[in-house]
């Protein structure tokens, strides 16, 4: 046996599951103990194949439309939200359902339609068809909610009023790319109206310091994720444009090529938002079958936040 060559490991942390994404697993195995199988979920619940398969081995129905559900079964609303239209059309079915929309994006809905009522139109910094983005501006009526992308975007956003403008943010965006949209957005609009607090939520910011922390000392960086996270493929372009020349996104350890890490001595490691534990254990025990490995952990932050289910979850059956 040929001795296995040195490693240092670099775990960011924070890393993985955020308070949001726990609460919407727990949400659906709550309503499977309550309701029993199958209880029907719209959309993914979140952005991870192994959650979500986990999830569907134990009775949940993913699909993508309201239309899907039977009438008689409990239906549950994604992590990422929905446009208001989902709920009413739910209600109109009179379908149980539970909303498991993170209350932080909850947070931006509310935003949204506080600064529409006071006569302001509303742009949303955010990402094309992402859920999150189509929940949010599902919140005001058609058309009413201008979405901007780029800074170029900005330009040529065409809007009623110049001085009656406001502006809500995805809340998994890169915050580097998101200041320099917001920057041009104030220099366009002077009287633009912003969040009372920022939007990108504590979760994606605090993983993309711990990033920004562990790039620098690494020849490689893994982020574990879902290839339609957007939480996850931000944290690759962030570790890149903090100076890791070979920054790529597994989903598990069987994604990772070994060839293109030959040779190296630092391998940073992080997960998005709805990456599990249990994935990031096997990506570093599949180092430690290769290498001699070091496991440092990098902190930059410590969470300790937790979000309540909805009640009708705590109640008994």
């Amino acid at each position: 046996m040929t001795d296995k060559p040195p490693l240092t490991l670099y775990l960011a942390a924070p890393r993985g599951f955020c308070a949001g994404v726990d609460r919407a697993i727990q949400i659906v195995e709550m309503a499977l103990e309550k309701w029993g199988a199958p209880v029907f979920v719209r959309h993914e619940i979140v952005h991870n194949k192994f959650v979500v398969d986990g999830l569907r081995d134990k009775g949940a129905v993913f699909v993508e439309d309201l239309d899907q559900c039977p009438d008689d079964r409990p239906v549950i609303f994604s992590a990422h939200g929905v446009p208001k239209s989902v709920p009413s059309a739910a209600q109109a079915r009179n379908m149980i359902y539970v909303d498991a929309t993170c209350p932080l994006v909850s947070k931006v809905h509310i935003e949204a339609q506080r600064h529409a009522s006071n006569g302001l139109q509303m742009i949303m910094i955010g990402h094309k068809g992402h859920p999150e983005t189509v929940g949010t501006m599902g919140q005001l009526p058609d058309g009413d909610v201008l979405l901007v992308e780029t800074v170029e975007d900005v330009a040529h956003v065409s809007v009623r009023d110049e001085d009656n403008v406001a502006f809500v943010t995805q809340t998994t965006l890169s915050v580097d790319d998101t200041k320099d949209i917001v920057e041009a957005l104030q220099q366009r609009f002077p009287k633009i109206v912003g969040p009372h607090k920022e939007d990108i939520c504590y979760a994606t910011t605090n993983r993309q310091e711990a990033v920004k922390a562990i790039a620098p000392l690494s020849d490689a960086l893994l982020v574990v994720g879902a290839p339609n996270s957007s939480n996850s493929k931000r944290l690759v372009e962030v570790g890149a444009r903090a100076g890791c020349a070979y920054a790529q996104l597994v989903q598990r350890a069987t994604d990772i090529d070994w060839r293109a890490l030959d040779g190296i001595k630092t391998v940073g490691i992080t997960a998005g938002a709805s990456a599990p534990d249990v994935l990031i254990t096997e990506v570093v025990d599949a180092f430690s079958d290769h290498y001699t490995v070091t496991v440092e952990q990098v902190e930059t932050a410590q969470e300790n936040v937790e979000f309540k289910v909805p009640r009708v979850l705590r109640e008994a059956s």
